[in-house]
C-alpha cells in the first residue's frame, strides 16, 4: 500500500486529503507514516516528530488507529485470496503473492498485478503499488521503484542488467548502516557488489555476505509461505502522555493482559513464556521474561507475572510505552509444497 496509514487517514478524513500529514504524536515519538505531500519535505516514517516539524511547519499529526488500519488491511487480503492462497503478509500493508497458479487464470502477471490495484482502489479507496519478478526480493525492490499508484516488471530476461545497474541502498536488505559500509569498500552499485568474492563479502559482512552474493546474481529461493508459524503474540501500548506513577502502570498492564488473552482466544493460541517490555521516555528499553513449565490460561496469570516482571526494572524513570508477548507457543510446524515459478510476463515494462 502506498503510505498506507496516511492514506486511510485521509480517506476516512476528506478535509486531509491534500495535506501534509504526519500519523503520530506530534509533541514526542515518531511519525509511524506520512502522506505523499510531507514526504516532498524530507518528512519519513521513524522520523522523530520535532524534526518532522522543522522540516514542514505547517505538517498535520493525527494519532494512530490501529484497530481501522488492521480492518482496511483484512479487507485487501480478501481481495488477494480471490487470485491465489499463495499470499504471505509481512505487515498490515504488505504481502507477497505467488500467482504461479492463480484462480482467476490471468495469463500475465502484469495484468494481474494491475487488475489487484485496480481492485484494492474501487472496493477499498486507497492506491497500492506492485512489483513482479521472479522470485521475493526482485519483487519486493520492484514494488517501491514506481510509487505510488505503480508497479514494475523485472522479467527474467532483464534481471542481470536491473541488479547491476541499482543503487546499493535501494537493495531490500541493505539498511542505511550496511549502505554506508558498503560506500566506504567502493560498493556503490550491484555491479560493484557483483565483483566481490563470496570469501570477500562474507569475512567483511559474515553469514549476510552469502545474501549479497546471490541476490545480486538474481539468487533468491525463499518461497512464499502462507502459513508462516507464529512464534510470539505481542499487545502494546505507547501513551501519549509519559507514566510516572505505579498505579497507572499497573493499571495498563491489567489491560493488556486483556488484550492479550481476547487477541489468543480468538486464534486457540496458548504459550509458556512472558516478557515484559518497557521503554522509557529517554528511549531506552529494558525487557525481562519469565518460562513456566504449563501454559498460562487467564488473565490473572498474565497480570501477575508482568507485575512480578516490573519489580525487576533497573531504575525508575517515566515510561512511554507498555507491552506484554507471549511466545514459547504451542503452534506447530507446517511443511510448505515448492512450487517452481512459471509465470509469463507479457506486456512488461
Amino acid at each position: 500500500m502506498d503510505a498506507f496509514y496516511a492514506s486511510v487517514e485521509q480517506m476516512d478524513f476528506p478535509e486531509l486529503r491534500g495535506k501534509a500529514l504526519a500519523v503520530g504524536g506530534e509533541t514526542r515519538g515518531v511519525v509511524a507514516a506520512a502522506s505523499y505531500e510531507a514526504r516532498k519535505f524530507g518528512v519519513r516514517s521513524a522520523m522523530p516528530s520535532s524534526i518532522a516539524k522543522q522540516k514542514c511547519p505547517h505538517l498535520i499529526f493525527v494519532k494512530p488507529r490501529f484497530a481501522r488500519y488492521k480492518e482496511i488491511s483484512q479487507q485487501i487480503r480478501k481481495i488477494f485470496y480471490d487470485y491465489t492462497d499463495l499470499v504471505e503478509p509481512l505487515s498490515l500493508d504488505e504481502a507477497y503473492l505467488d500467482v504461479t497458479e492463480n484462480k482467476k487464470n490471468i495469463a500475465s502477471a502484469n495484468d494481474l498485478a494491475r487488475e489487484i490495484r485496480k481492485r484494492i482502489y474501487e472496493e477499498v479507496g486507497i492506491t497500492a503499488s506492485a512489483g513482479i519478478s521472479i522470485n521475493k526480493f526482485l519483487a519486493k525492490v520492484g514494488s517501491d521503484i514506481n510509487k505510488p499508484n505503480g508497479q514494475k516488471t523485472i522479467h527474467p530476461t532483464q534481471v542481470l542488467e536491473f541488479l547491476e545497474a541499482l543503487p546499493i541502498e535501494k537493495f531490500y536488505g541493505v539498511g542505511k548502516v550496511t549502505a554506508a559500509k558498503m560506500h566506504t569498500l567502493k560498493i556503490f552499485t550491484g555491479a560493484d557488489l557483483k565483483i566481490r568474492s563470496l570469501e570477500d563479502l562474507t569475512n567483511i559482512f559474515g553469514k549476510s555476505g552469502l545474501f549479497y552474493y546471490n541476490v545480486v546474481r538474481g539468487i533468491h529461493t525463499s518461497e512464499v509461505k502462507p502459513n508462516r508459524i507464529q512464534k510470539s503474540v505481542a499487545v502494546e501500548e505507547t501513551f501519549w502522555e509519559n507514566l510516572g506513577d505505579e498505579a497507572e502502570v499497573f493499571e495498563q498492564l491489567q489491560i493488556l493482559s486483556e488484550e492479550l488473552v481476547n487477541r489468543l482466544s480468538k486464534k486457540e493460541i496458548k504459550g509458556k513464556t512472558l516478557t515484559l517490555k518497557i521503554k522509557y521516555e529517554d528511549f531506552s528499553q529494558f525487557t525481562r521474561s519469565n518460562t513456566q513449565e504449563i501454559y498460562f490460561e487467564s488473565v490473572g496469570d498474565y497480570y501477575l507475572t508482568a507485575k512480578n516482571l516490573w519489580q525487576l526494572r533497573p531504575y525508575d524513570k517515566a515510561i512511554r510505552l507498555l507491552g506484554l508477548s507471549l511466545s514459547n507457543l504451542n503452534t506447530n510446524e507446517k511443511k510448505q509444497v515448492s512450487v517452481q515459478l512459471k509465470i509469463p510476463f507479457e506486456g512488461f515494462y
